[in-house]
């Protein structure tokens, strides 16, 4: 090691199909690349006597050829980022510099992981981060630390001082743990079912750190279902409110959000500007299927719980999933139509996608039906704006077509004009309803014709029997594709 300061380099890796969220793309996009806020947590475990540089390779791939030469290379990773950390693990490791990997995925891959970097952290990083950065500096880097999952008093402020102001939200996580087990999510896995939630003044004052004036809470279930939880949200909300920060948020929050007047109210007075809701189905068997059934307890009148978020200048983004077993044919008008009638402000669709370490993805690969199969390489294309898994009755170009009819009706031009109107009238904000409508819309567009692509490059898989062609070389196609 040298004798100044150890360096450490933390980076999130890009995925070269997930041009959603490139800022660079578009000016429109700039709204939809969120901050890497697990590195800058992992930032703020860090002790103060290791130099820290933060590398976001969404905002764009730097020349690491360039760099001062780190002590420890750290990532965090979704699955879909997967592929392109290992390519990094091996360009720093034969350079000779240790790299270690944590997030969800190396999480759920471990023996994956662990063959391609020189340590995993498993689960959340509070417990053990600091005896990893100790054991590099003395030689010893063990393969595996189980972090399990952190106190309360463990979780320390981001560091929200180490990116470029290129960002138009900043983030932060308040509570962790999530009790509603879908089926698809990995998140009781990873950050427990239990729920945990950090002081009022901790966030207060970390709120206050972050440098834009737009905030992202990164919360799985924000305000929680039960009635504790719910007091909790709502001495946050006055906490805030009283703070006077100057900053406006959105969150991602189940829908009784809209069942309680003095919590919408609070929600507003601190800065609310926004909610991203999990409707996820149209059907009640469809959310039977994914085990989301508290969305239509007690009869709830979904419609009517939108309008009373609304009501308070709140805008809501409903998110959907298409490729449910009980999805038929037309799957796609009717979400766009249960997306107009609940009257949200913006709409999220999503393919249902196994990710590792799910019950769904137990179940499907138990069936033989995870097409996207090839492993690490195809970890890419688990961005949920993909089909990865063979649908049981409906084929790879039925199931695109209904994605491409479900945003063409939603995002038509005359919809978004209406959903302007209506939002006006309502009292709300035009101008973040006008970005994220056509933000969505010009991104649909570009799937579409990503997805004639990604028919050709991988469409052999979809077939029953995974096709007779075997793989070829798709580099051409990939770089098409990622156009």
């Amino acid at each position: 090691m040298s004798e100044k300061s150890p360096h450490l380099l933390l980076i999130n890796p890009s995925n070269v199909l997930a041009s959603m969220a490139k800022a660079s793309g578009s000016r429109w996009n700039r709204f939809r690349a969120w901050k890497p806020l697990s590195i800058m947590a992992v930032a703020g475990l860090t002790p103060p006597e290791w130099s820290v540089q933060l590398i976001d390779e969404t905002l764009g791939i730097p020349d690491y050829d360039e760099f001062e030469r780190p002590d420890l290379v750290g990532m965090t990773a979704f699955t879909s980022q997967a592929n392109r950390a290992y390519e990094l693990a091996a360009y720093f490791r034969s350079r000779g510099i240790p790299v270690v990997m944590g997030g969800i995925h190396a999480t759920m891959c471990v023996d994956e992981a662990s063959s391609r970097v020189d340590s995993v952290v498993t689960r959340e990083a509070e417990g053990v981060w600091e005896q990893v950065l100790t054991d590099v500096l003395a030689g010893r880097l063990q393969r595996r630390y189980d972090g399990g999952l952190a106190e309360i008093d463990e979780i320390r402020p981001a560091r929200h001082d180490l990116l470029p102001p290129d960002y138009a939200f900043g983030a932060i996580q308040t509570t962790r743990g999530c009790q509603l087990n879908c089926n698809f999510c990995s998140v009781p896995i990873f950050n427990g079912s239990k729920y945990r939630q950090r002081p009022a003044a901790d966030i207060v004052k970390e709120f206050r750190s972050i440098p834009e004036n737009r905030v992202l809470i990164v919360d799985d279930n924000f305000v929680g279902t039960g009635a504790a939880q719910i007091r909790r949200a709502k001495e946050l909300f006055r906490a805030l409110a009283d703070a006077n920060t100057g900053k406006r948020w959105i969150g991602q929050v189940t829908v009784n959000f809209g069942d309680d007047e003095e919590l919408m109210t609070l929600a507003k007075r601190s800065g609310c500007i926004g909610c991203f809701v999990g409707f996820e189905s149209p059907t009640s068997e469809g959310l039977a299927e994914i085990n989301k059934k508290f969305n239509v307890l007690k009869d709830r009148d979904l419609r009517a719980s939108v309008r009373r978020i609304q009501a308070h200048g709140i805008m809501v983004v409903g998110s959907f999933m298409i490729g449910l077993d009980v999805d038929t044919p037309g799957i796609g008008d009717r979400i766009a139509a249960a997306a107009d009638w609940y009257g949200v402000d913006n709409m999220n669709v999503l393919f249902y996608t196994p990710l590792p370490g799910t019950r769904l993805w137990d179940q499907m690969k138990g069936q033989h039906r995870i097409a996207m199969d090839s492993f690490p390489s195809d970890w890419q294309y688990y961005t949920l704006t993909y089909p990865v898994a063979r649908h049981q009755t409906m084929s790879l170009s039925e199931i695109i077509a209904e994605m491409i009819t479900c945003n063409g009706t939603y995002y038509s031009l005359r919809n978004i004009f209406w959903r302007m109107i209506t939002g006006l009238i309502q009292g709300r904000s035009p101008f973040y309803g006008v970005i994220a409508n056509f933000s969505s819309r010009r991104n649909s567009i570009a799937f579409a014709r990503r997805y004639a692509k990604f028919e050709e490059l991988e469409g052999w898989r979809f077939s029953r029997s995974g096709g007779t062609s075997g793989p070829r070389d798709n580099r051409g196609l990939l770089s098409d594709l990622a156009r």
